[in-house]
């Protein structure tokens, strides 16, 4: 049944509120006038610091802050929880919330091992019985161009895809100097440029094809072993960047690359799917482009055509501006929140990906890390 208060808005919690905090803060502010979705209000966010957090509450349009999230989630007008917190947090958060009532968002990746991400869909499990949406940030998925590939090989338009290539590159640690944070630390991030933005590269090769990974081959590499800290150098734990070739239950081979070392590049998505009548490319440095290659037409005739994901009939876009008026990072995050409250609100409107698609995705990075432990030894899922 829809889960719905039946007197007020769903009120939501955000858990965090640093960058990832932002983005779904804005999210939240712009959701409703965007999208016909059910009324929300942006109760609480939550941090550990308290000054930090209430400055945070004021500049993000929040209505109150708190330091304990545990109260929080306890609370009778909380609704969702919205968890953007570094990845070692995520599963005790995710499953009191669950096992509170409340819907849950988490940002990817969805735990730092197999063992916390199996725990949480046990949660979820349980709580999607009672009529919960337990929901994963795989916020790449709502950007239009890539929903529209997606369809253009539901759609059949690539014929059987062969090969899907994804690389995510960026450069924010090329400087040797750059101080150590939460995300170069295994006990908090779990895994480096892995965790951090191969799940997203995986997941994009996983949803747009439509295949699961059943066997890996990986590499990882850290490129600068220490960074200052607040007491002098400290070792880095975590890799700076990672390969990988994926094996999918559809006959397809992808290829990975990830660097956070990577000169130049700022924050360099880019997809690439080969099929037996057609190809895709996607930049997320260009975000409104699609490339499509038809290969049924004469060879004579065959390029790479640009589609300017900016219509009113391609994903999302009812919602938002005329032909041509593009969109930006931060409106990914918009239409996941649509995407939630639409799961919430409708019977019929199942939010993917979910937990458990969390949990697969999490036994590929934990082949990737066996993999080169092995070195680059073939692993089985």
């Amino acid at each position: 049944m829809p889960h719905l208060p039946a007197d007020r808005p769903l009120g939501v919690a955000l858990i965090g509120y640093a960058f990832m905090g932002r983005a779904h803060s804005q999210a939240w502010r712009t959701v409703g006038a965007a999208f016909d979705v059910p009324d929300i209000a942006r109760r609480v966010i939550v941090g550990r610091d308290e000054e930090a957090v209430a400055t945070a509450a004021h500049r993000l349009d929040w209505e109150e802050h708190a330091t304990d999230w545990r109260e929080v989630i306890s609370r009778d007008d909380i609704d969702i929880v919205d968890i953007c917190t570094p990845g070692f947090l995520h599963a005790e958060i995710a499953i009191a919330a669950l096992e509170a009532g409340k819907h849950v968002l988490c940002e990817k990746p969805l735990a730092n091992d197999t063992a916390e991400a199996q725990a949480m869909v046990e949660a979820a499990e349980k709580a999607t019985a009672r009529g919960q949406v337990a929901a994963l940030g795989f916020t790449y998925r709502r950007v239009p161009a890539l929903a529209l590939a997606r369809q253009f090989v539901a759609d059949g338009k690539l014929g059987t895809i062969r090969q899907a290539k994804a690389a995510y590159l960026q450069d924010w640690l090329v400087d040797e100097e750059a101080g150590m944070s939460w995300r170069l630390r295994r006990e908090t991030a779990g895994s480096g440029a892995l965790g951090d933005i191969a799940s997203h590269a995986i997941d994009q090769i996983q949803f747009l094809t439509g295949q699961r990974t059943t066997a890996v081959r990986g590499r990882l590499a850290t490129m600068v072993p220490q960074r200052p800290g607040e007491d002098g150098l400290e070792d880095v734990t975590v890799d700076d960047a990672a390969w990988a070739t994926l094996e999918l239950d559809g006959g397809a081979i992808g290829s990975v690359e990830v660097s956070r070392m990577a000169t130049g590049a700022k924050n360099r998505l880019t997809v690439e799917l080969f099929g037996t009548s057609g190809a895709l490319r996607f930049d997320l440095e260009n975000p409104n482009e699609l490339w499509y290659l038809d290969a049924t037409v004469p060879v004579t005739e065959q390029g790479f055509t640009r589609v300017l994901v900016t219509e009113p009939e391609h994903p999302y876009l009812e919602a938002w501006w005329p032909q041509g008026h593009v969109l930006g990072w931060e409106n990914a995050f918009t239409n996941q929140a649509r995407d939630l409250l639409l799961a919430i609100r409708d019977e019929d409107a199942a939010y993917a990906p979910d937990f458990a698609d969390g949990l697969a995705l999490q036994r590929v990075l934990d082949a990737v890390i066996a993999s080169d432990a092995a070195d680059g030894a073939g692993v089985t899922l």
